[in-house]
């Protein structure tokens, strides 16, 4: 273990297996989570690049999903024709590009030894826990997998590239902070990682507040620093496509999605602690060590989500493991001048952490060969994707509205219908609550025909999605059926 992780050659080909193996992924793309939101994002801003209207319903309202990156692959499919699922791919590429080069520049930052990017990444993917767990701005590389395409990947990417630029600018390294020019690009930065996805946002301000506490700057740092984060905040105050500041007393509605981020914390994270471990000698180093200060600012901002029932704030646990699993991999190839045998002790115990977090995660290659192709072990941690709802394309047209309950309708408008209620929580549409009333009052089994058709001509409901043993009315006609024992019925009075 001593040659395998200090000298280079093994950290490097895993990195480069990994790759593949995501690359490969993303031809697969598979489907589950939020994938049609984004999906349906693209799609409207390709129909509308200036006033595109909710992503989900037929309703003219703003929405978070709009974001500088969004816009530019809401262009990017208007102006090339392409479909939305090959410029989700593309997206997927570039995320992934931005998140594996903002790693080696920001661990660049951290450390000058040649093997400390590859193995600081694979601890990124690999150093969690011995259960399987999977979030949108969470880099395990099962979570990975299936939000590649996801922007918070896109934000991870430029939070890591930001954090290696403002590192620099503060040490004035090639003449990066001797300027004013350079820090309202990266308050700009900030906005934009902000803009894209507003959790990731929040890591990458605790990881940017981080490094410049660590580097302890003068008085003319502070106020160019300061100088980044007004330029930060105009650009969001600017930004026309929803507001950004709105969204700040919207956490209470997004409670309940988020308490599980507190449960089974040992099975998910446990081999993090490893990392803890590595922060305690980085900290007895040096007590303002950047990654010490990002994991604190991380963790106590967690605890108080918990503790307060928020639980929302808990999208903010990459801030306190980003730091550890970097160190974890930083004190196994520089180790701070530890005597060899410390070192290769250390470099043991990660190389069997990150064997078990691999095999924790076998099952993502289930997304690029299929369940039947995996051994009987290995197919156990496969969770298969979603099916799609392409079978009902040849019949609903882009703009029409489909009554659906919130399963169907996290993944209809991908393909350019609406659904009566969004299938996730929207803070800019008013009344939310009362499309979901009426959804729920739709299919419930004592609704009275009229009352049902009462619903449909409120909401231009033109379609219904439902399971055959589902929903019974004499409006409605069967004329498609689908995945699981769905039926795509026509509205017909």
């Amino acid at each position: 273990m001593r040659a395998a992780l200090p000298g280079g050659v093994l950290p490097r080909a895993a990195v480069a297996l990994v790759l593949v193996l995501m690359l490969l992924v993303i031809v697969r793309l598979p489907w589950v989570g939020d994938l049609g939101m984004h999906a349906a994002t693209i799609e409207r801003l390709r129909h509308n690049l200036l006033h595109p209207g909710n992503p989900l319903v037929d309703a003219d309202t703003p929405s978070p999903y709009y974001s500088p990156w969004m816009l530019l692959l809401g262009c990017l499919a208007r102006v090339s024709g392409l479909s939305v699922f090959v410029v989700l791919r593309i997206a997927a590429v570039v995320g992934l590009g931005l998140l594996v080069s903002g790693v080696w520049r920001y661990v660049r930052t951290l450390s000058a030894a040649r093997t400390a990017p590859p193995v600081a990444l694979l601890c990124l993917l690999l150093l969690w826990g011995p259960s399987l767990f999977e979030w949108s701005g969470f880099l395990g590389l099962n979570s990975l997998a299936l939000t590649v395409s996801y922007p918070s990947v896109f934000a991870l990417g430029l939070s890591f590239h930001f954090w290696a630029w403002l590192a620099r600018a503060l040490r004035g390294e090639g003449g990066a902070g001797q300027g004013w020019g350079v820090w309202p690009g990266l308050g700009a930065l900030w906005a934009v990682i902000l803009l894209c996805h507003q959790f990731t946002g929040v890591v990458a301000t605790l990881g940017a507040l981080a490094t410049v506490v660590a580097a302890r700057p003068g008085r003319r740092l502070l106020l160019r620093s300061g100088a980044a984060a007004a330029a930060g905040v105009a650009v969001l105050w600017g930004w026309p496509y929803y507001d950004f500041f709105a969204l700040l007393p919207a956490g209470a509605d997004l409670e309940a999605i988020h308490r599980p981020l507190y449960q089974h914390l040992l099975g998910r994270f446990g081999l993090v602690l490893l990392g803890v471990v590595a922060l305690g000698v980085r900290w007895r180093r040096d007590r303002w060590d950047p990654l010490v200060v990002f994991f604190l600012l991380g963790a106590v901002v967690f605890a108080a989500g918990g503790v307060s029932g928020h639980y929302s704030w808990g999208r903010v646990l990459p801030a306190a493991l980003i730091p550890a699993q970097l160190a974890a991999g930083l004190e196994a190839v520089s180790g701070g001048g530890r005597r060899g045998v410390v070192r290769a002790g250390w470099a043991s115990a990660l190389g069997a952490a990150l064997v078990l977090g691999a095999w924790t995660q076998a099952g993502t290659v289930g997304y690029v060969v299929g369940r039947s192709a995996l051994p009987g072990v290995v197919a156990a941690k496969y969770r298969a994707p979603w099916a799609g709802y392409q079978w009902i394309t040849p019949w609903v047209k882009y703009g029409e509205v489909v009554m659906a309950r919130t399963a169907p309708a996290r993944q209809i408008p991908a393909y350019g219908a609406y659904t009566v209620a969004p299938g996730y929580p929207d803070v800019f549409l008013a009344d939310a609550g009362r499309r979901d009333a009426a959804v729920r009052r739709y299919f419930a089994a004592g609704t009275a025909g009229g009352v049902r058709r009462g619903i449909v001509r409120e909401y231009g409901v033109r379609w219904v999605v439902d399971r055959g043993t589902g929903v019974r009315d004499a409006g409605l006609r069967a004329v498609a059926r689908g995945p699981g024992g769905q039926v795509l019925y026509r509205v017909v009075r």
